[in-house]
């Protein structure tokens, strides 16, 4: 990839003329990021393009058959929004794109937590937890003039009532989800919404003086669909980038424990989300995912055009 100088240099060459150092750094940062752009939706039909094969095999099908180990890391290269009536009725004949849920569903912070189990890690709570920052996200999108799926499943009132290990979380969260895949054939995206346990100082970036929890896409390299996860959440990453850099963390791949997959086997475009760390606030979370809101509908109408 050339650096900085050596577009300095190749415009240099072209213009032979006294030219403004001003104005062929502003060249030189257009022009890679119109590469970048290039990318980006040539990545972006590939993703697309197998959604299509998937949808196409599904309805052919009519119907669907009934975190630990080693990873990769890769990376290659606000305010709330109002919720308005125009985008509400729109949405009212539209058919579910997304479906957003929990597998660690009362995953908390350390401003919110009542109770700690095991270790300073692992932070719980019954109401303020992960699944409002899924919440939020889908009322952003909804704003947005996007529908989508939030399963309000209780993960973990399920394994305790059913006495059953923490290790089964996406047993658990792999029922409503081969339910809303059965009955919705629109969707096109999967998101498994966590929170990770770095510290703030490893979680967080300042924007326009503002502090933004950190995205990581992870995706399982256990999937039969790990090629078209692994674009997808590259797909992600590369938008998120494109429009605040360094808001992603990357993509990251793990080699999970046998017979699991996050459940990324189901579906094409699955990704799990950690959305900032422990020591992050809820209101911090909502602003990432007011951001990651944008990014999303951003993908989708791309998407629609290329269809």
């Amino acid at each position: 990839m050339q650096t900085d100088k050596d577009l300095f240099d190749l415009i240099k060459e072209t213009y032979p003329i006294s030219t403004r150092e001003e104005f062929v750094l502003e060249t030189a940062d257009k022009l890679k990021k119109s590469a970048r752009q290039l990318n980006r939706r040539s990545r972006l039909k590939q993703v697309t393009v197998a959604s299509t094969s998937i949808a196409m095999c599904t309805l052919a099908l009519s119907g669907f058959f009934f975190y630990g180990g080693k990873d990769t890391f890769y990376n290659n290269f606000s305010t709330p929004q109002n919720e308005n009536t125009a985008s509400t009725a729109a949405l009212k004949n539209q058919a579910p794109l997304v479906y957003i849920y929990h597998s660690h569903n009362q995953e908390s912070f350390v401003s919110a937590s009542e109770s700690s189990r095991n270790n300073s890690d692992d932070l719980f709570h019954k109401e303020k937890n992960i699944s409002l920052v899924g919440e939020r996200l889908s009322h952003a999108l909804k704003s947005n003039g996007i529908h989508s799926i939030h399963d309000h499943t209780n993960i973990q009132e399920e394994l305790e009532g059913n006495k059953r290990s923490y290790s089964e979380a996406y047993q658990v969260s792999r029922k409503p989800l081969e339910d809303a895949l059965a009955n919705n054939k629109t969707l096109k995206m999967v998101l498994d919404i966590h929170r990770d346990t770095l510290k703030r100082s490893q979680s967080t970036i300042r924007i326009d003086g503002k502090d933004y929890p950190k995205i990581a896409f992870i995706v399982s390299k256990s999937s039969a669909k790990y090629e078209e996860n692994f674009k997808f959440a590259q797909l992600l990453h590369e938008y998120t980038e494109e429009e605040y850099p360094s808001l992603s963390r990357g993509v990251f791949t793990k080699e999970t424990p046998a017979g699991s997959t996050y459940n990324q086997d189901l579906f094409g475009n699955s990704v799990l989300l950690e959305v900032g760390g422990k020591e992050n606030t809820l209101e911090e979370e909502y602003r990432t995912v007011d951001v990651l809101s944008e990014i999303i509908s951003e993908i989708l109408a791309d998407w629609n055009e290329l269809e």
